[in-house]
């Protein structure tokens, strides 16, 4: 015998199933209500990209591609990184309901990639424009894990022609902000962005809260840092960044900004000591992290001292 309520639900998990099949291509059912799909995002041959159809005690859907990283927690976040279209969107609020994160996940961004965006991957030798940006890329010390870590793409036209394109995600996985930075040896303009809201959190869905973060500058910054590093795309800190660190549960907070930015350091040092948290303010002498590697930022990390209440007395001073 089974219930009523089982078909229902049996029913519209399939009806699920077809929604998102017809958005990501054919799947093969895995365990725990999961089923595995192509990646749109890193296109691996193999089925990569694990959904779960069947929601959490938290009423989440995740999702994550083990071979490029992209994740997220609601079906919506999906098919809103995916560009779907407006019509198969209302299809899955139909089926899912209407949620006030699906709300907030479309209020919160009005951000695309570029029309000419292309992901750097598996691209082909007469691709010029692509081995250009690769060889800049791995010039800086990014590797191909890197490329399909942060969605690393590129355009050969456009607006944002001849630069490398950075993307970043909310907890969603949809798209909030990018950054452009220029390949060519003498650009006219070296970075551009989307004029957009930059109330965000960079690289938001690869930060784990539960334990110490690095703030720093520019996107290639936080790349080559590696572990929990989020790029304040500038020298001041955003509203939503700095909510999320006094509430979370982040004991430690690492501080590695330009000497340029001392007035940015102390204003970010006085809230951050306020709410409680160790801070440390890591010594760059005078160089970016991305210019100083993993390995010798790390070395720098484990040398820096913690900053309290007396040393933003002294730095204050200083100014």
């Amino acid at each position: 015998y089974i219930s009523s309520k089982r078909v229902i639900t049996h029913m519209v998990n399939q009806i699920l199933l077809g929604l998102v099949e017809s958005v990501l291509g054919k799947s093969n059912p895995t365990a725990r209500g999961n089923h595995a799909f192509k990646c749109p995002f890193c296109n691996h041959k193999n089925p990569k990209l694990e959904v779960n159809l069947i929601p959490n005690k938290k009423n989440e859907n995740l999702w994550h591609c083990w071979v490029c990283d992209a994740k997220g927690k609601t079906l919506f976040g999906l098919f809103k990184r995916k560009k779907t279209s407006s019509e198969k969107i209302s299809q899955l609020k139909d089926i899912l309901g209407t949620t006030d994160k699906y709300d907030t996940i479309v209020a919160s961004t009005s951000v695309e990639l570029p029309k000419e965006y292309k992901l750097l991957h598996n691209i082909p030798k007469s691709d010029i424009v692509a081995r250009h940006a690769m060889a800049y890329l791995k010039k800086r010390g990014l590797t191909v894990i890197d490329v399909l870590k942060y969605q690393i793409g590129y355009c050969e036209k456009g607006r944002y022609a001849n630069k490398i394109i950075i993307p970043t995600f909310n907890t969603d996985g949809v798209l909030d902000y990018f950054v452009a930075r220029s390949f060519e040896n003498d650009p006219r303009r070296k970075y551009d962005a989307p004029s957009s809201d930059k109330n965000i959190i960079g690289f938001e869905n690869m930060i784990n809260w539960d334990v110490p973060v690095v703030l720093c500058e520019g996107a290639f910054d936080a790349i080559a840092i590696k572990r929990n590093a989020i790029p304040l795309f500038g020298k001041t800190i955003s509203k939503k960044l700095m909510k999320k660190l006094v509430t979370s549960e982040i004991k430690k907070v690492y501080l590695a900004l330009d000497n340029d930015a001392i007035k940015s350091t102390y204003k970010i040092a006085e809230q951050l000591l306020q709410a409680g948290k160790k801070l440390f303010v890591v010594e760059l002498d005078n160089k970016d992290p991305s210019d100083m590697g993993f390995a010798l930022f790390t070395n720098k990390i484990q040398e820096s001292q913690e900053f309290n209440f007396s040393s933003l007395f002294n730095l204050k001073l200083s100014l």
